[in-house]
């Protein structure tokens, strides 16, 4: 079994809770409340954002050119196409540009971003993929589990058809096989913190659907966030 599958298969328990989720379930039914979507579209935007910076930090860390190139790839298509895809839902959603210009990140998005940033500053390329993979492979995943649902809304149904598409599957492939490569170069040690790094993106993964679902705030100015978003 490879690297990427044995991490595959130590994180299948908190995979499956992140497939049972309601917010997952209930958007391919096409029952889940659009306040809940609304609200994760702004999280996911921020979170995308520096998800692009970490992939343009794996950059930097490449060993060779044909890496960096293809690393630079995958922060551009991040910023051209998922971020194209949230300035959609953003337009169908109605979220205003003050609503933007006054965001403010959830605990749970902000502490996942902060995660991926500590893996990638500290460590190797080996770090950043094990720590953004999470993201490619379980949103692909997903997306092939929810292909079939025919949701009435049809953000949903855009949602469902981007993350379940041949291009994202060739993204999610490509940085499976990286790790992979990387794997067998480094040492038992870079490994073990490779997995770490797997399985808490993983776990922050699940955080973020209930992140969304329960319509997180920060302790201290929940009601009035909460109460804002609702709006």
């Amino acid at each position: 079994m490879s690297f990427a599958m044995e991490l595959r298969k130590k994180a299948d328990p908190i995979w499956q809770a992140s497939f049972r989720h309601p917010f997952v379930r209930e958007l391919g039914e096409g029952t889940l409340d659009l306040t809940r979507f609304r609200y994760y579209v702004m999280q996911d935007e921020y979170y995308l954002h520096h998800f692009a910076r970490v992939q343009a930090i794996g950059a930097a860390k490449s060993p060779d050119a044909k890496t960096i190139a293809s690393m630079a790839h995958h922060a551009q298509s991040t910023c051209e196409a998922e971020l194209s895809l949230h300035e959609t839902f953003a337009g169908l959603l109605g979220i205003t540009e003050e609503e933007k210009a006054s965001f403010i990140p959830a605990p749970t998005a902000y502490a996942y971003t902060s995660h991926m940033y500590r893996a990638a500053y500290e460590g190797h390329l080996g770090d950043v993929i094990a720590a953004i993979l999470p993201c490619y492979w379980l949103y692909y995943e997903i997306g092939e589990r929810l292909k079939d649902c025919k949701p009435k809304e049809p953000i949903y149904q855009k949602w469902i058809g981007t993350y379940s598409s041949e291009w994202f599957r060739s993204l999610v492939e490509e940085q499976i096989a990286r790790l992979d490569e990387i794997a067998e170069a480094v040492t038992e040690s870079d490994r073990k913190r490779m997995e770490q790094h797997f399985l808490i993106s993983s776990e922050y993964e699940y955080e973020f659907w209930e992140m969304a679902y329960r319509l997180e705030t920060w302790p201290s100015a929940g009601k009035e966030i909460k109460e804002h978003v609702s709006n």
